[in-house]
């Protein structure tokens, strides 16, 4: 059964995109969810909704609680993961307001837990493939959709998370260009390493808001230059993900 989960980061907290909507408590072995779940139906097909910060964004990057987040997705019977999130773009080609569907990433954080497996029962050590952490097939419903609707869209990406709050020093930022990311957030890691841990075909729109700080003739990206990006471009992520799921 077809039964998707967004996962909703900065600006999408409360999409009103659900038909017939519920609430949902779900309890895990990893504590609380950051959210309870909103329920409900989009385009015929059951989907849930989690706002990643908690609905009025109290929670910091660090302290998203993503064990039991994908746990919880997981025990409620989702099929895919659809998740959203701002991003700072490391590249000159990628301006504010473009859609990446990345395709890898790098794990830069350093405080969070980052996997369900932290004991190994006799005979079962769970070494987890993660050489293409994006689901193919998501990807590309993703990427069909923005091409359907006429948003402009970057195919395949490096996105590096780095821990936060903070954002990155220049020295971070050039390095991180030097790596080979190209666009920067504070959420995919340890997100993405759990939803393949569990098996659970993960995607993600990664729009971006802001240059970092790497370019040295404009002022370095603030919380409230994030958010009026985002803000003002939320309807074509609404939309974005309304058409994919239709393709689900």
């Amino acid at each position: 059964m077809t039964k998707i989960a967004i996962i909703g980061g900065s600006g999408l907290e409360n999409p009103a995109i659900l038909k017939n909507a519920t609430e949902l408590k779900v309890e895990t072995p990893f504590g609380p969810t950051t959210s309870d779940f909103k329920c409900g139906t989009i385009s015929g097909k059951e989907v849930v909704i989690l706002s990643r910060h908690g609905r009025g964004h109290t929670i910091p990057p660090t302290q998203v609680n993503n064990r039991a987040n994908i746990w919880a997705i997981r025990e409620i019977g989702c099929s895919h993961i659809l998740a959203t999130t701002a991003c700072g773009s490391l590249r000159q080609e990628i301006g504010r307001g473009d859609f990446v569907v990345p395709d890898q990433f790098i794990d830069f954080t350093r405080h969070r837990p980052v996997t369900f497996f932290e004991s190994f029962e006799l005979h079962e050590m769970k070494h987890t493939p993660m050489a293409d952490p994006f689901d193919s097939s998501l990807r590309s419903k993703l990427i069909e959709s923005a091409n359907d609707l006429g948003i402009r869209i970057v195919e395949k990406g490096t996105v590096i998370t780095i821990e936060g709050p903070r954002f990155s020093t220049r020295a971070e930022s050039n390095m991180f260009r030097m790596w080979g990311a190209d666009v920067i957030n504070m959420s995919t890691a340890p997100e993405a390493i759990l939803a393949n841990e569990l098996g659970i075909p993960y995607a993600a729109i990664a729009m971006s808001t802001d240059y970092d700080c790497w370019k040295t003739y404009e002022a370095p990206v603030t919380w409230s230059d994030v958010l009026k990006v985002f803000n003002e471009n939320v309807s074509r992520v609404i939309d974005l993900l309304v058409h994919t799921i239709g393709k689900i």
